[in-house]
């Protein structure tokens, strides 16, 4: 694009001095569109940066949501030392034949609610849409720093 204006500008088609009707027109366009392209760039910059902010605010409080909730995903440890202590009193009242059929482990026959199973399933569900949503974001803030590097030559 530079190329094309250098060699409009070289070329004797239109005079320089500003006499000419469609001189006139491109210069207020070109300061038009660079006004109008400053705006957009300002705001899409700080609407993206305030998606970044929120985006990571809500992945912290969803990651610690997420880890509170991480041991409804396993058994309690007092039902097994409840089972096993359980076991141990009957052996010792000399009950064996009950003791023997009782369970050893109660974790094994443990599975999770599926309510609990849903309330996780939409936790990471927001986490992971969260940073898609800061992953957006940056993207998008690559692209308005290419772009204007590319538009008004800076790095």
């Amino acid at each position: 694009m530079k190329e094309v204006l250098k060699v409009l500008q070289d070329s004797t088609i239109a005079s320089n001095t500003g006499t000419d009707e469609r001189f006139r027109f491109w210069r207020v366009y070109k300061r038009v569109a660079e006004e109008h392209d400053s705006k957009f760039l300002e705001q899409y910059t700080s609407d993206m940066n305030i998606v970044l902010i929120f985006s990571g605010l809500f992945s912290a409080v969803s990651t610690s949501f997420i880890v509170a909730m991480e041991s409804d995903f396993s058994p309690d440890p007092s039902d097994t030392t409840n089972a096993l202590l359980k076991q141990l009193m009957q052996i010792r009242l000399g009950n064996l034949a009950e003791a023997g059929s009782a369970p050893v482990d109660p974790a094994s026959m443990w599975s999770p609610t599926a309510s609990t199973l849903w309330v996780q399933t939409i936790a990471y569900a927001s986490l992971s849409m969260s940073l898609l949503a800061a992953f957006g974001a940056e993207l998008g803030m690559q692209w308005l720093g290419y772009y204007k590097s590319k538009r008004y030559g800076r790095g």
